[in-house]
């Protein structure tokens, strides 16, 4: 049995070295593309001091199309590919197309040889209209969704899951 957990511990550790490799990849690629963005959903959640298990990160972006390309172009730079085959012009033109008649409230890539290596770019919001923070997160500091605005995303996603989450943000915001 104790054989079993040191093993675990191991796979455990490789996984966290591999998984922040890689958050610091995509990181430094937003940041060569100067895209303006903002880390939502569950890694927003757990620098933010609510634990959330996620995979992949979600985030906003600043509205103008500059923006999408240069996020395009950092995503596709990082071997991920949109999940949907459409780029960052026809979701910037489209963008209420797709939200109101399509459901599509994310642009999502993924890396198809490492299904782990995921990104979800929420068009239903527009990081002009949103405050962020400044979060320390190892030797980096990383732009983060305000708590006030990420209760007031997840208020408006109306999923259950969120509910919990809503009242873990609301306790750590008093």
């Amino acid at each position: 049995m104790f054989l079993v957990f040191q093993g675990l511990k191991i796979i455990i550790r490789w996984y966290i070295l591999v998984y922040t490799m890689w958050v610091d990849q995509l990181i430094d690629a937003l940041e060569r593309h100067k895209v303006k963005y903002a880390i939502v959903g569950g890694y927003a959640l757990a620098l933010h001091g609510v634990v959330r298990g996620t995979v992949d990160i979600d985030l906003v972006l600043k509205m103008s199309r500059a923006n999408y390309q240069n996020a395009e172009k950092a995503l596709l730079e990082l071997g991920l590919a949109p999940r949907l085959p459409v780029g960052a012009d026809e979701v910037f033109d489209f963008r209420e197309e797709y939200i109101l008649n399509r459901n599509m409230t994310a642009w999502n890539f993924t890396d198809p040889h490492n299904p782990v290596k995921a990104v979800d770019i929420i068009i239903t919001e527009d990081l002009g209209k949103l405050k962020t923070d400044r979060i320390k997160a190892g030797k980096r500091t990383l732009p983060v969704l305000s708590v006030r605005d990420l209760i007031k995303m997840k208020r408006k996603s109306g999923r259950p899951q969120d509910l919990e989450v809503i009242k873990a943000l609301e306790r750590i915001s008093k």
